[in-house]
């Protein structure tokens, strides 16, 4: 619901509702009490129900559906199936950020060579990952059947997926594999690849593992546009795999399907993924299965017993139950972990409140574009070698094959500041051309990585902000996206538009998210980042004010505009007063004691 712009979807509760949890082993008397519920308060759905009143309404002709893919950069922007080859091809060459990859004509020729024993050509398009995966993708019975189907009809016609395309299965839940036991499908996936790698967040949160070194080195060499297609729900820049530009999210069966073909360049409603074993052309639809075909399979394979069964004993394990633990009521901190470290957060906090004060001399740390997500901000996969949390975790000991991923050690803040704006794909505007977490340090020039400069502003008890352009912290509500903003000293974010959860993040750590007045930008204002801000702020700040921002340029000269305060509560400006909801709550603690 965030990428559409909304808290949530509602669907109402109908019979298909009862026929799910009917399905899926839920109790039968609470089946019922759920229905009869439902129907006592107004809320269950049939053909005669009234329509509900609502402030706005949009009707949708379901007939107008088209099978979608959305990307390559963004979960929201949807490309008809039969529309990705020209798509793709136009990114290539597109200056835009959100969309394109701004190659030149030589670069767009580029190819790389996988040399595995025998050589084999990598082109921009082709897939080299391949991922059936995602929490939600795999908790729907019908696709994950109909990519099995797809499987199925694509090996009894004597299909293969190319060599250098990396596939996985990753269901959410063991009912997923038991049903595809149970239906006759497993074997037809794993002969294609898609063997079952575990269950939870893999692929769709940064965990695909590396890819094979020849392909890595094909793409390297190339500088090649490779791409993903996965059934996950996000796709942000840097998010799937550091070496995996593009990526697409699709449906089981067209992953499955994308997964043959071997490359994003195709038409599939109008070109071959391959031949048959008698030399025939295959296309999409002599694999993809009918409704009823899946229908049929659903009730055969999916019964109340497998979920009775299979979670029976759920929370039963050895494992975990072996695991050493201390007592007593406090966290016991280990200063050699490098998982969980004690935050900072509440270090020096006292029971006074500072006053509100004009935020002076402030540099900017980052100076970013449109569309930066909070997986910019605060990546959660892969970590390199050579960057800031991959030398921290070498001088502490932890070989690279160990070093996990951020999403796994958020408990060590440590770790989750040096990772902030650490995204391979982050495009500082004071990189000076150099793509990842890198910035200038002003009073030298250096460029360096972000927390290196952020470090020796704050030794130099220098403040910080950044300038952002729209939809500054789209994407997953990632609460580390504001704290390592704070951590890093950052003061203030100046952005032509926030996403709204990331918005309330940032007030939540004390950081004061400001807006640029309509149809003033950084660039219309002509600041390029290297100024000095001082933001006038004081104890008479309201909810959504106006408030007065000086830049003052290395000549000397003065730009002064009016920001719009995005405080937007009473509430939220006693946190922003306090330093945040976490000083704010202790403080109440405290006082209660």
């Amino acid at each position: 619901a965030p990428e559409y712009g909304a808290t949530m979807g509602f669907f109402p509760v109908d019979d298909e509702t009862i026929r799910y949890m009917e399905r899926t082993g839920r109790d039968a008397q609470n089946t019922e009490l759920v229905r009869e519920y439902m129907k006592a308060q107004g809320l269950y759905r049939t053909d005669d129900t009234p329509d509900p009143v609502f402030t706005e309404t949009l009707e949708l002709d379901l007939g107008t559906v088209q099978t979608s893919l959305a990307g390559p950069k963004r979960p929201q922007d949807r490309i008809v199936l039969s529309h990705l080859k020209e798509t793709f091809q136009n990114s290539l060459t597109s200056d835009d950020q959100t969309m394109g990859f701004n190659l030149t004509q030589e670069k767009l020729a580029s190819k790389g060579l996988i040399k595995n024993g025998t050589t084999q050509e990598l082109k921009h398009g082709d897939v080299v990952i391949a991922a059936i995966t995602s929490c939600t993708n795999t908790s729907n019975p019908s696709v994950m059947l109909g990519a099995g189907l797809v499987a199925k009809h694509a090996v009894e016609k004597g299909l293969k997926v190319p060599s250098y395309v990396k596939t996985s299965l990753a269901p959410g839940s063991r009912v997923v594999t038991d049903y595809l036991d149970e239906a006759g499908l497993t074997p037809y996936l794993d002969q294609l690849g898609f063997n079952l790698v575990g269950y939870g967040c893999t692929t769709c949160i940064g965990n695909s593992g590396p890819l094979p070194a020849p392909v890595e080195t094909a793409i390297r060499e190339g500088d090649l546009v490779v791409a993903g297609v996965l059934s996950g729900n996000r796709n942000f820049e840097g998010r799937i795999h550091p070496w995996v530009k593009a990526n697409f999210l699709a449906s089981p069966p067209l992953v499955v399907a994308y997964a043959i073909a071997g490359r994003v360049d195709i038409d599939l409603e109008h070109e071959p993924l391959g031949q048959d074993k008698d030399g025939n052309d295959v296309y999409l639809k002599d694999l993809w299965p009918s409704s009823a075909e899946i229908r049929g399979m659903m009730d055969e394979a999916i019964h109340p017993d497998v979920f009775n069964r299979l979670y029976a004993d759920v929370f039963d394990s050895e494992a975990w139950d072996t695991i050493p633990v201390t007592g007593g009521q406090l966290y016991e901190w280990k200063e050699e972990s490098t998982y969980i470290q004690e935050p900072p957060f509440f270090t020096g906090l006292t029971q006074e409140v500072n006053p509100i004060t004009p935020i002076e001399g402030a540099r900017v740390l980052v100076h970013a574009g449109d569309s930066i997500t909070t997986d910019h901000i605060s990546p959660a996969g892969n970590i390199k070698t050579d960057s800031p949390v991959g030398q921290y975790l070498t001088e502490a000991g932890v070989q690279v094959s160990e070093f996990n991923s951020y999403g796994s050690r958020r408990g060590n803040d440590r770790v989750m500041t040096r990772g902030t704006f650490a995204n391979v794909r982050f495009q500082n505007r004071l990189g000076q051309g150099q793509e990842g977490g890198y910035t200038t340090y002003h009073p030298t020039g250096d460029v360096t990585s972000i927390y290196e400069a952020s470090m020796k502003y704050q030794e130099a008890g220098t403040r910080l902000i950044a300038l952002a352009g729209t939809e500054y912290g789209t994407g997953s509500s990632r609460d580390w996206a504001a704290k390592g903003t704070l951590l890093l000293g950052v003061k203030a974010v100046i952005a032509t538009s926030f996403e709204r959860i990331h918005r309330s993040n940032l007030v939540g750590m004390g950081v004061l998210p400001l807006q640029f007045a309509e149809g003033e930008s950084s660039d219309a204002l002509g600041l390029d980042g290297s100024e000095t801000f001082t933001i006038h702020v004081d104890e008479s700040l309201t909810p959504r004010s106006m408030v007065k921002v000086d830049a003052v340029h290395p000549n000397g000269k003065t730009t002064s505009f009016e920001t719009l305060c995005r405080i937007d509560t009473p509430v939220e400006i006693e946190y922003y007063r306090n330093g945040g909801i976490l000083h704010k709550v202790l403080r109440d603690v405290a006082a209660e004691a």
